[in-house]
């Protein structure tokens, strides 16, 4: 699913624009999309890298929204291309463990204006219990 998504994508912006899709970012986090339902949501899932800790052997917040961050992205360029993550706000429920082998990422369309995309992001560890919630705002360029 990743290559036919990250294709659409790429398809929908001039090959002279320096863009790069996917992101290298995407592929460094070894990001898998794993299900998309046109307009409305994506989800994927990533793994939970012993070189993510922080020091309590916890995954690193920064690396969660940046997961989060690699799942809103592609939904918002896919809706509404092309577009900007301008505003992220996190809220942490729950640590996510070293042994844990993945995250997976549900992001969600709230609401499409004009000029901006509303969108919200729940991560759920591997026991599919909620760790981590946000929502976005994705400017419409």
């Amino acid at each position: 699913m990743n290559n036919e998504l990250m294709a659409s994508i790429a398809a929908q912006i001039p090959e002279d624009s320096g863009i790069k899709i996917p992101p290298n970012i995407f592929l460094e986090m070894d990001g898998e999309i794993t299900d998309y339902t046109p307009g409305q949501s994506l989800v994927a899932k990533f793994p939970v890298k012993e070189r993510y800790q922080n020091p309590f052997g916890f995954m690193q917040g920064g690396m969660v929204v940046a997961a989060v961050d690699n799942t809103i992205g592609p939904l918002s360029m896919l809706v509404a291309p092309p577009s900007v993550t301008a505003q992220l706000n996190t809220t942490y429920i729950r640590p996510i463990d070293a042994d844990q082998d993945f995250i997976t990422i549900t992001a969600t369309v709230v609401e499409r204006t004009k000029r901006t995309l509303h969108l919200q992001a729940d991560v759920r560890n591997g026991a599919g219990k909620l760790c981590v919630k946000c929502f976005a705002s994705c400017s419409i360029i």
